[in-house]
């Protein structure tokens, strides 16, 4: 009988517990149908839609028939599906298997992960590099591990969420800066004369409007106030500057007047994934140790370490392909601005047609889809209200004719919704 009694009272237990379950799930359900519902009316809503071909100029998306030209990727010198790439990757398969099922520190690092970190090094002009499975662990691992309660970051308003949330993790003092503005960098560099270290972190370029952080002003400020300056080059790294080496080489400056550079292998390096940091040997060294991306991550897989090695050995042997960047950048520029569009950034492939409305940038990706142009509408939460615009991204992989077309697109897409005369 005591048993059967204790048997009903933990069944008992188990349906109150039950019971709460769903009413707590419930009440969950219906604020997040409201947020869900308050994006809807917002005009800020994402839809995916599907690719069903592999990443390159021309795709297959679904519900669409034929090829679309595709001008929204990262993949900015349009080596994702470049066969070499490809081969070695397949390749990297068979040798080195699928997956290390391990973090680096225990039994996952392979010849072709130090192998990788050395190329990294090299074409920065770096002493050493860390690979991470994407740069935004590269970010969320660098601040947290380099600075203290003693130090002090210095960080751009508008820089991208991983260095935003790196920072975060970091107990340094913490100043935010206007954006671009060095006189308001300054002012905050002065007021913080008692800090042990200081570090000024900014993107090289910034992704959503195309421009450049102001570099040789930044570091004439580094070296006035003894401060180290931190870049993210993701969307520089293999493409921008003349041979591709990011926004050093772009103002002249050589490849060593940064002190650390965090960029990725998921855009112009293959767009694949995986992240890295370079720069001193001690603060990759030190990153190893205590970077907790690094050390509780996986290994990057065989196949995309093979794959970014084989774009760092084409990069190595050809300047080529930044070079092609910068002419279809100019050339898309210089005719959008032609038939009227106002179009952000500075000369940089990363081209933002700029609407300001959220439900227009919406309508007008929509019917550049229906022209046979995959673009993409960019409005809050990622670029401010007011801001919202169709973000085009040129690839070395992109003939005069794919931009030609596109601008003609655009130039019926924009006279249609009165955007232009």
């Amino acid at each position: 009988m005591a048993a059967v009694l204790r048997r009903l009272r933990a069944s008992s237990g188990t349906g109150r517990a039950v019971t709460r379950q769903r009413h707590a799930q419930a009440d969950c359900r219906v604020l997040l149908t409201e947020q869900l519902e308050g994006i809807k009316a917002a005009g800020t809503w994402k839809t995916e839609r599907v690719i069903q071909s592999k990443q390159a100029v021309n795709i297959n998306v679904q519900g669409s028939s034929g090829q679309i030209l595709n001008f929204c990727a990262n993949n900015y010198l349009g080596l994702s599906s470049h066969p070499e790439v490809i081969a070695a990757g397949k390749a990297a398969l068979d040798r080195y298997g699928a997956g290390m099922a391990s973090v680096r520190f225990i039994c996952g690092t392979q010849e072709i992960h130090k192998e990788l970190e050395e190329k990294i090094a090299e074409f920065h002009g770096r002493e050493d590099a860390i690979l991470y499975p994407s740069c935004f662990d590269a970010n969320a691992g660098l601040f947290e591990i380099l600075l203290s309660p003693a130090d002090a970051v210095f960080s751009d308003e508008l820089n991208h969420a991983s260095i935003i949330d790196g920072i975060r993790l970091c107990k340094a003092r913490k100043f935010r800066y206007q954006h671009k503005d060095m006189a308001d960098l300054e002012k905050k560099l002065a007021e913080s004369q008692d800090a042990r270290m200081r570090l000024i972190a900014s993107d090289g370029v910034f992704s959503m409007d195309g421009n450049v952080t102001p570099l040789p002003q930044m570091c004439e400020l580094a070296d006035k106030y003894g401060a180290l300056v931190f870049l993210d080059e993701c969307h520089a790294t293999g493409f921008f500057g003349h041979t591709g080496r990011g926004t050093e080489e772009f103002y002249g400056m050589g490849t060593s007047r940064v002190d650390i550079i965090n960029s990725t292998l998921g855009k112009a390096l293959g767009g694949a994934a995986g992240g890295y940091t370079t720069g001193p040997k001690e603060i990759v060294a030190l990153l190893r140790q205590r970077a907790r991306p690094y050390l509780f991550s996986n290994s990057l897989p065989p196949a995309v370490v093979a794959c970014a090695s084989k774009v760092f050995d084409l990069l190595l042997s050809n300047a080529g392909l930044a070079e092609k960047v910068q002419s279809n950048t100019q050339r898309f520029r210089k005719k959008m601005t032609d038939v009227g569009f106002t179009i952000a950034g500075e000369d940089h492939p990363i081209c933002p047609v700029m609407l300001g409305d959220a439900r227009l940038a919406s309508q007008f990706a929509d019917l550049m889809l229906e022209r046979g142009i995959y673009v993409i509408g960019f409005s809050y939460p990622v670029v401010p209200v007011g801001k919202a615009r169709i973000r085009v991204q040129l690839s070395a992989a992109h003939s005069n004719h794919d931009i030609d077309r596109t601008v003609d697109a655009f130039t019926s897409v924009g006279q249609q919704l009165g955007v232009i005369s």
